[in-house]
């Protein structure tokens, strides 16, 4: 099969197309607003714990499984337990859903990239601005398109060709924005109208300080929760992604290195992210600026941006061409986990496959991309909040299916296949996995205990 072909050159080639697709929007955007949120330097403390163990947990299962089986989710499952197979196809649904609506944020983040290229900083600051151009029926749908036809051109032109040849440009200088602009971050300093002084410092330090005041039992398990929906958002686990990269993994290559280099790009570029964000807000809206939320990124931003004066207009061009490389790399990956799966159902050639799947994404996107002026609905969501069709696809995807797809594989392989089939596909390429026993322990009793929790949590069940 052609997809059978298809392979990553190396062990560099994977882990930059890996950490390409755990470094996403999410890293930029949802990590320093949640770091903000759950005191600090405690809700970073708790997700490094959680990405040593949980996190380590899941990567290394979906990876050895796609190395072992060499198919992606549907067929992996299928071939670890046939009577598993309806685990691959929720797990194929889940990147099948989030496509629809990634696309949507990687046009917004395009749009303001180009605002901040044209000279026009300045009216992004502005109140309503954000607002406005959602509720536009024209320009949003018009980036969303733009955005989803490049990631369909990069997973067209193949594994190496397209996916790993772009990763390669991308994430080094992602890396490289990233650091620069959290460098200048620290540099900021402000007077507000009470004339007190801010520093970006002393953001860092508000950043990386454990806030333990009012802490609770209740608060710590909102902030362990939160902490590990985060893991799924940042090292793509549970959604069929690592499974296929896994499925693209020479036999010679280390896994056991491989993953402790993806736990490493993934972990340092969430932890630069809230040092480039986070001292910057706080210079310019002290911590009250903490509190903008998932609307961080598009509103609060801008006006600390517009607040640096010319810098900021270099500054914010600078954070959007790395959100764009974030979310594109991210993209493509779970549009490729969805071609992964197709090819291996029907049988076609990767050029067909993507074009039908490119039509038919351009049109879900344009709709989702509507959602706020054409297709505008409000819903209550069983966890409280009100959503729109965009937030409907993100909770489905990400606060229902994946714990619980997180929760029925640590079962399949904890339980039924034994975690020694994961375990010797880790150690087949005659390379010793050190953090065996503990991968033994987290896959049959405490992953399995803590995705219930979060399941039963994140569909309101708990609450």
């Amino acid at each position: 099969m052609e997809k059978k072909a298809n392979h990553f050159s190396g062990q560099l080639g994977f882990v930059l197309v890996a950490a390409g697709s755990a470094v996403g929007v999410g890293n930029l955007w949802r990590f320093p607003y949640l770091a903000a949120k759950d005191g600090g330097g405690l809700f970073l403390l708790v997700y490094f714990a959680l990405v040593l163990t949980f996190g380590f947990t899941l990567l290394v299962s979906d990876i050895a499984i796609g190395r072992r089986t060499k198919k992606s989710a549907i067929g992996a499952y299928t071939e670890m337990n046939p009577k598993w197979k309806f685990l691959g196809v929720i797990t194929f649904l889940v990147p099948v859903l989030i496509m629809t609506y990634y696309t949507v944020i990687g046009g917004w983040i395009t749009k303001y990239a180009l605002v901040y290229l044209t000279g026009q900083a300045e009216a992004a600051a502005q109140d309503g601005y954000f607002t406005s151009f959602i509720t536009s029926p024209v320009s949003p749908v018009v980036f969303t398109l733009l955005f989803t036809g490049v990631t369909a051109l990069i997973v067209y032109n193949g594994v190496q060709g397209g996916i790993e040849r772009v990763s390669r440009c991308m994430m080094p200088v992602l890396l490289v924005l990233v650091v620069v602009i959290a460098g200048y971050s620290l540099t900021l300093r402000h007077t507000d109208d009470a004339g007190q002084l801010r520093t970006g410092v002393q953001g860092l330090v508000y950043y990386l300080t454990p806030q333990l005041e009012g802490l609770t039992v209740k608060r710590f398990l909102q902030i362990l929760l939160d902490a590990m929906s985060q893991l799924f958002f940042s090292l793509s686990v549970s959604m069929g992604i690592m499974i296929t990269y896994g499925s693209y993994v020479k036999p010679e290559v280390n896994l056991n290195k491989a993953v402790g280099q993806i736990e490493f790009f993934d972990t340092g570029v969430a932890l630069v992210a809230g040092a480039m964000i986070i001292p910057a807000v706080y210079v310019f809206s002290g911590t009250e600026g903490m509190s903008a939320g998932p609307s961080l990124m598009f509103i609060s931003l801008p006006k600390v941006f517009s607040a640096m004066g010319k810098a900021g207009v270099v500054v914010g061009l600078a954070f959007f061409i790395s959100a764009i490389f974030a979310t594109l790399t991210s993209c493509v990956s779970v549009l490729e986990s969805i071609v992964a799966n197709c090819l291996e159902m029907f049988h076609s050639g990767r050029e067909k496959t993507v074009r039908v799947l490119t039509v038919l994404y351009l049109a879900a996107s344009a709709v989702i991309a509507l959602g706020y002026s054409l297709f505008y609905l409000e819903v209550r969501l069983p966890n409280g909040s009100v959503g729109q069709l965009l937030d409907i696809m993100d909770y489905i995807s990400n606060s229902v299916m994946m714990p619980f797809i997180a929760l029925l594989s640590t079962i399949l392989v904890g339980w039924i296949a034994k975690p020694d089939y994961v375990i010797e596909e880790m150690e087949r390429s005659g390379h010793r996995f050190g953090r065996k026993t503990l991968y033994r322990v987290m896959i049959r009793y405490v992953t399995p205990a803590m995705m219930l929790a979060l399941f039963l949590q994140s569909t309101g069940i708990l609450s």
